[in-house]
């Protein structure tokens, strides 16, 4: 057994598997409703699978709707797979959850927002670590609650 719980990677997958039984609802029944999804993902996840000409326009990120129009919404257990149309042209489209930046429903003003880990953050957190070494170490202070009633 691991010395932390690692809450982070834990909510990640309740929040992912939450989109999937969501995307997998909508797959059986379609949209409820005003419900629809604007869900912004990394396409530079190496298992997105668009067209070459929405990669060169979206190097970076995608945000796609799913609202009014769209057909073979797939779902697995690792993401899901839809049609959408774009300028009269449908479009395939595979998607990772992994590669999911945010997930909305704006006719609930529902949101997710999955943290991104840069190499940048990384730095920061290591220099961030090694700064904390370098300064003396502390006995932990107890302190009592009644101090702070009235």
């Amino acid at each position: 057994m691991s010395q932390t719980i690692d809450y982070g990677n834990l909510m990640h997958r309740a929040m992912r598997g939450l989109i999937q039984n969501v995307l997998t609802d909508v797959s059986k029944n379609g949209l409820p409703g005003a419900h629809h999804f604007f869900i912004t993902f990394d396409t530079r996840h190496e298992d997105v699978a668009i067209a070459d000409w929405l990669r060169a326009r979206y190097p970076e990120e995608m945000t796609v709707v799913i609202q009014h129009w769209f057909e073979n919404l797939i779902v697995t257990d690792e993401g899901f797979s839809i049609t959408l149309n774009f300028g009269n042209q449908p479009e395939p489209l595979v998607i990772p959850f992994d590669s999911v930046r945010t997930f909305v429903d704006p006719s609930v003003e529902f949101g997710l927002r999955f943290e991104t880990h840069d190499v940048e953050e990384e730095d920061e957190e290591e220099a961030a670590e090694e700064e904390a070494e370098d300064r003396p170490q502390r006995d932990a202070e107890i302190v009592s609650l009644d101090k702070f009633r009235k």
